[in-house]
């Protein structure tokens, strides 16, 4: 079924040129990873453009002009076709890949999140502090469960108790932003907990956090939404 799949694909694209795109605005909902050389939905790849200096560059947004090749969005993928010399054959041209390639992806991930997170946050979609997170979840107002990277066991622990004793509910839990990413996010002092609304604004912080996940980890993304399920048991 698999390779039923992948042909499909490639004839769609052309086999010759099936590795470029036809730019940013394209619009194709699948294409093939250039490192794992398979057909994907485009939102489980990202998106890499030369620059103007010959450099290859994320394109987190699929917004940045010319061609571009795609690679599955796993950190691991990513220095795979890095090690093959993928990005090369892609193009179809030389093509200059920065040492720290997977790191920057990786903070571009991180910061798509932080800016979906602020504006949550503006949309009136973040209650932040331990007393409103808490009021947040007794009422079962909250999607999503916000600890600080740094934030104390002690007060993980009594929010863990108040989702427990709370309405069962589907609920993530975030725990990869720092309490300063948090501070600047939300503009406002010494977050280290929060609850997320519901709210489109909200959907899509939690979309990009799972891809950020995933790159992270090479899994689905969900570990948070696992977590928070278990802990409303």
């Amino acid at each position: 079924m698999e390779q039923t799949t992948h042909m499909t694909a490639q004839s769609r694209h052309g086999h010759q040129d099936g590795e470029l795109d036809g730019g940013p605005h394209a619009r194709e909902r699948e294409r093939l990873c250039v490192a794992t050389r398979t057909v994907q939905p485009v939102s489980d790849l990202i998106r890499f453009v030369v620059g103007p200096g010959g450099e290859a560059v994320p394109d987190i947004k699929c917004k940045l002009p010319g061609r571009g090749i795609w690679v599955t969005a796993t950190k691991e993928a990513l220095e795979e076709a890095i090690k093959r010399r993928a990005f090369a054959r892609g193009f179809k041209r030389d093509v200059r890949l920065p040492t720290d390639l997977a790191a920057r992806t990786d903070r571009m991930l991180e910061q798509s999140a932080l800016d979906a997170l602020a504006i949550a946050g503006k949309a009136g979609l973040v209650a932040a502090g331990f007393g409103k997170a808490a009021t947040a979840l007794e009422r079962a107002d909250a999607v999503a469960l916000l600890h600080a990277a740094d934030a104390s066991a002690e007060g993980v622990r009594k929010l863990s108790a108040v989702v427990r004793h709370g309405p069962s509910r589907p609920l993530s839990v975030i725990e990869f932003l720092t309490s300063a990413q948090l501070d600047l996010a939300l503009g406002r002092p010494n977050v280290v907990h929060a609850a997320l609304l519901a709210g489109t604004a909200s959907d899509t912080f939690l979309s990009r956090s799972r891809r950020l996940e995933r790159f992270r980890t090479g899994g689905a993304g969900d570990r948070g939404n696992r977590a928070g399920k278990a802990a409303a048991h």
